[in-house]
């Protein structure tokens, strides 16, 4: 049994829209995306035997792994692959993986050749589609179909029974085209706070949980395992950039020289983490290391706001359990340290956060994990109609897009890191982010578990729980 924190009744076994860890968790087991990345961040084939693009990178063939079923029996065919593209590619409300698919693909001239292959063309080069193709949140399905009453997939576990808030239980799928599951049954669990994850873990009534807070290491250590990865994940603080204050870029840059950044990292994380820059993807060869690092200055934020006119500054920060162990230390701790700068932060703790409000909150928080810099960048900082599923800080800069678009193109790799450079010092002068650091991936297990990996990626290596065995 794993345990997730958060959860409630907006949790879904929908392969193209999982949003909570115990969601992630839920469809890494179910379903399985055309690629996969590993747990070194690298692309592998998964239900896709090859990704190949033309010269040009305007015509990508997709040839399908042979001997794949379905959980119902069916061949996994083309033909589904183009229908659960379709599905999460849709130009008129596409889904978390599908904002840049629904933009480049061309529709019209896209063709399922036979039933193993399928020539995926587009309207402009994309010299990165591979990795699109292998985010999480791209399962195929029979059809594109999805029956929230019977789920199908391809992973190593069918589903069994799914209770919004509480328990979904998968059996062991015996025809899994990979390596079987060592356990007969899968069931997760959410939990509506990490204490109570955690004493769950402890008394052996779940075997693994993901996200461990990082105060409590140390405890469980002593009743079980601990296991930390190196990785790209961040909690940032989210500032709208189209409200009060935040539509100042001077507040904005004020709020960014309040954080400690170091504390941050001894205090919320206990050392398991590095620093962050306001910028995400530090796992992407683009990743502009030589912008100046960020510190804290309390007189050159003070400073700004004085400019601002926002003197006394008094702003609400949400937050919730379940955006993950470290999100509700961080908010108390930035409220703290705002003080020095005259700033009142008052702190709301919601549970769920992730409900109707989300993406509506002023000033706010939110969990990410592992990406490279141009998938992140459409998903999180897109305009909704273009692909930004989760723009949180309601960012819309021409120029920044017009850099990020262009780099997806280019397929000269030192070009595309130089307008991948130039994208990311707009966002380091004007974003909305507050990125202080990337944190350790750790999560715990029981003495009795065996099997786990550590994974750039995502928890519990990737959440692949059909290597996992109890003893």
């Amino acid at each position: 049994m794993h345990g997730g924190t958060g959860g409630g009744a907006k949790d879904t076994l929908d392969p193209h829209q999982p949003v909570t860890a115990v969601d992630i968790a839920r469809v890494s087991n179910l379903y399985e995306p055309l690629l996969f990345w590993n747990n070194n961040y690298e692309l592998e084939p998964a239900l896709a035997e090859s990704v190949e693009p033309s010269a040009d990178a305007l015509t990508w063939t997709i040839t399908m792994r042979q001997g794949v079923t379905f959980h119902n029996g069916q061949p996994v065919t083309a033909d589904d692959a183009w229908k659960s593209i379709q599905r999460v590619a849709d130009p008129d409300a596409p889904l978390s993986a599908g904002g840049q698919l629904s933009q480049i693909i061309d529709f019209s001239s896209t063709k399922v050749v036979d039933e193993t292959t399928l020539q995926l063309v587009l309207n402009t080069p994309y010299a990165i589609l591979d990795s699109l193709l292998a985010e999480y949140t791209l399962g195929i399905i029979p059809g594109g179909e999805f029956d929230p009453t019977n789920p199908i997939g391809t992973g190593a576990f069918k589903y069994e029974s799914f209770q919004a808030g509480t328990t979904s239980t998968f059996g062991k799928y015996a025809d899994y085209w990979g390596d079987a599951a060592f356990v007969d049954s899968l069931v997760i669990q959410d939990f509506s706070d990490d204490n109570a994850k955690v004493n769950a873990l402890q008394a052996g009534q779940v075997q693994t949980i993901d996200n461990l807070p990082y105060n409590l290491i140390d405890t469980i250590k002593g009743t079980g395992g601990v296991l930390t990865a190196e990785g790209g994940q961040w909690v940032p603080f989210t500032m709208r950039v189209d409200q009060a204050p935040f539509d100042d870029v001077r507040v904005r840059q004020a709020m960014r020289l309040i954080v400690d950044r170091q504390a941050m990292i001894d205090q919320t994380l206990s050392g398991y983490g590095s620093l962050g820059n306001d910028m995400y993807a530090p796992l992407d060869p683009a990743y502009a290391s030589d912008l100046p690092q960020r510190e804290q200055d309390i007189d050159q934020a003070k400073s700004l706001l004085q400019q601002a006119g926002v003197d006394g500054l008094q702003v609400e920060l949400f937050t919730g359990d379940d955006i993950g162990s470290v999100a509700v230390p961080a908010a108390n701790l930035f409220a703290e340290q705002a003080k020095a700068a005259g700033v009142d932060v008052k702190v709301t703790k919601k549970n769920p956060f992730y409900d109707d409000d989300y993406l509506s909150y002023t000033f706010a928080q939110d969990f990410w994990n592992t990406r490279n810099y141009i998938p992140q960048a459409v998903v999180g900082t897109y305009p909704p109609k273009l692909g930004g599923t989760y723009n949180e800080t309601h960012w819309d800069n021409a120029d920044h897009r017009g850099l990020v678009d262009a780099a997806a193109q280019e397929l000269d790799e030192a070009k595309r890191t130089d307008l991948l450079q130039q994208a990311q010092e707009i966002e380091y002068n004007e974003g909305g982010y507050i990125i202080w650091g990337f944190r350790q991936q750790v999560d715990g297990f029981g003495q009795n578990v065996q099997g786990l990996e550590p994974s750039k990626y995502l928890p519990l290596g990737n959440y692949k729980f059909n290597k996992v065995s109890v003893a």
